[in-house]
């Protein structure tokens, strides 16, 4: 006849009970432990192959550093670690799933076995005992932390501010090195532009050569004047020579950002013609708009309020540590002497909440607090002075901008009469009217006055990206 009295046997109260709630919480942890992280770093899409580009321009300059500049890349691999670090703080909140197994073989001393035997005799006197006996045990066990006193809940917090840190550290390297790029294809169209220069220079010399040597042979020119151009073209020609290798090596510089290796790189990419200043080149820059912006999104700026923010967290979760921790757990084990044969028997449940409340730890807690709050304290320091940096480089990049657009000007008007004058001097020469050191002198200073222009008009370039650059723009 079946027992209906549930005091009979204890295990038929409480063992389903312990053996769902045990289920249960290892079911959680092997669904969390088994899905996928969901994390995803940005890329940047359309981004030109470097071989197959003949002709370069900044913009696309730009787009290559992003797909090849090893900053960038490590960049990348920072904010990935940081992405990973969310998911570990996030990891506390769910279940921790343990599986143990060990095996065992105790050999007993004469002594112990002699004492042990007489013991088991003394509650029944047929008893026996073997020696060496072996046990085994296999279990799998299940903790949940319900309560931290909202540690994990800042140290959650503190991860996702120092991802969003991440995040704008590596908006904040994309735009120093477009200022990179930016300035190292400045410096090549300049030299370009010093070697168009030259080489003008060169032809203007070699036709005066041709037309005194034949003035020469009629009769009206002097082997004196021969020798001269002669003399100036060779110069100009050395200048050539200079102006190239100054290009090659701003080249090569450029490649070097740009992630190239090609040596062919200054023969084979040409950079884009150097158009005629916009309206809006030449326009006075509006400093409250770019301050505003340097406010609002420049990404160090960001970057150290996430880094405060992170900090707060920090500081907020290690005051945690004063408070008691509640876990949750439950286990399935079970115990076997003489082989490793488990049977439902040997198997039974442990479910168990455990409070601990640390009372004192020398000190420690106090300690990391303290630590926590200078952190914090620093991270504020250094956002203001990073905002106190940001509007003094708007304001340094605004008045390089007004500066160079005056010196545009005043080089554009000067390379004009300069130029009308070496012509005027030239046709002067000619007709006998003028030396040919003044001629020599009048093409000394158109070329000076050229180099000096294109060295203007280029630096107005850079000014407005160093403008940008400061405000927070890529541009």
């Amino acid at each position: 006849m079946r027992n209906t009295n549930k005091f009979a046997n204890p295990r038929t109260t409480y063992e389903e009970p312990m053996k769902r709630l045990t289920a249960v919480l290892m079911a959680l942890a092997l669904v969390f432990a088994t899905a996928g992280p969901a994390l995803c770093i940005e890329m940047d899409a359309d981004i030109p192959d470097l071989a197959d580009i003949r002709v370069l321009d900044l913009d696309t300059a730009k787009k290559i550093t992003l797909a090849r500049n090893p900053t960038l890349k490590a960049a990348a691999h920072r904010v990935e670690q940081a992405a990973w670090r969310v998911k570990q703080a996030a990891s506390a909140y769910l279940p921790r799933l343990d599986a143990n197994t060990q095996a065992s073989r105790v050999e007993l001393s004469d002594n112990a076995y002699t004492a042990a035997l007489q013991q088991a005799r003394f509650f029944n006197p047929a008893a026996t005992m073997e020696d060496p006996e072996e046990y085994y045990s296999a279990g799998i066990t299940a903790t949940w932390r319900m309560f931290d006193g909202f540690s994990r809940r800042f140290n959650y917090a503190a991860g996702k501010y120092a991802l969003s840190a991440s995040k704008h550290s590596r908006a904040d390297a994309r735009r120093l090195i477009f200022s990179s790029v930016a300035r190292a294809y400045h410096g090549a169209m300049l030299a370009r532009e010093n070697m168009a220069i030259a080489e003008a220079d060169e032809i203007f010399f070699a036709r005066q050569v041709q037309e005194a040597g034949i003035r020469r042979q009629i009769g009206t020119g002097s082997l004196s004047d021969v020798l001269n151009f002669q003399v100036s073209r060779n110069a100009a020609r050395s200048n050539v020579i200079s102006a190239k290798q100054s290009f090659e090596v701003a080249m090569f510089g450029l490649a070097a950002l740009l992630g190239s290796q090609d040596s062919d790189f200054a023969k084979r990419v040409e950079l884009a013609r150097m158009n005629a200043e916009s309206v809006k080149e030449i326009t006075e820059p509006e400093a409250p708009d770019f301050m505003q912006s340097a406010k609002a999104g420049r990404p160090d700026i960001l970057q150290a309020e996430a880094t405060k923010k992170a900090a707060k967290a920090r500081l907020k979760s290690v005051r945690g540590e004063y408070c008691p921790t509640i876990d949750l757990s439950a286990g399935y084990t079970g115990d076997r002497t003489g082989d490793a044969g488990f049977e439902g028997d040997d198997f039974g449940t442990t479910i168990a909440a455990t409070v601990n409340w640390n009372i004192f730890a020398g000190g420690l807690t106090r300690a990391k607090v303290a630590e926590a709050r200078a952190a914090h304290n620093e991270a504020k320091s250094n956002l203001g002075y990073v905002r106190t940096q940001a509007v003094s480089e708007v304001l340094e990049a605004i008045a390089k901008v007004r500066a160079a657009q005056a010196e545009l000007l005043l080089q554009r008007e000067n390379a004009d009469l300069v130029g009308r004058n070496r012509d005027l001097v030239e046709k002067e020469y000619r007709a006998g009217q003028a030396s040919l050191v003044t001629l020599k002198q009048a093409q000394r200073d158109l070329v000076a006055a050229q180099s000096r222009l294109a060295s203007a008009r280029v630096n107005l370039r850079q000014a407005w990206q160093e403008l940008y650059t400061s405000a927070g723009a890529e541009t």
